[in-house]
């Protein structure tokens, strides 16, 4: 099963896929977007695109894993992007995503407006590997 992982914010939305055999995530980029609607219409577009026969979005906790203010604003996102593309929709706890993406990227030595443009990719890509890891054990 092809998995697509997104990482909602209302102004930018990270993506990532997995291979063909549902393994291993990889970023795929950010999308731009301007409100709920809008980011809705491009990640269902997106995920077409990309063959995307599951949906996995990251749902954002606090660090003592209560549901944040944005929890529900992500919710309502993932049900309608449920319904524009016709796919499941899988959550997984997106707590210290971002941390680890900075952490990824600062590894590989990419700052300033360079990691501003992969830095949600990324943390995707972290939220879909942690969900894909999760069906394993």
């Amino acid at each position: 099963m092809k998995y697509i992982g997104v990482d909602f914010g209302d102004a930018r939305v990270g993506i990532a896929s997995t291979d063909l055999g549902g393994c291993i995530a990889s970023a795929v980029g950010i999308i731009k977007v301007k409100g709920l609607n809008d980011a809705v219409e491009k990640v269902a577009q997106k995920v077409k695109e990309l063959g995307g026969e599951a949906i996995v979005v990251g749902l954002p906790k606090t660090s003592f894993g209560t549901d944040e203010y944005r929890v529900d604003r992500t919710k309502r996102f993932a049900e309608q992007l449920e319904t524009a593309s016709g796919l499941p929709i899988y959550f997984c706890d997106e707590r210290f995503s971002t941390s680890e993406a900075l952490i990824y990227l600062s590894e590989g030595g990419v700052y300033g407006s360079k990691r501003k443009k992969v830095l949600d990719a990324v943390a995707a890509q972290i939220i879909l590997q942690s969900y894909l890891d999760s069906l394993r054990r």
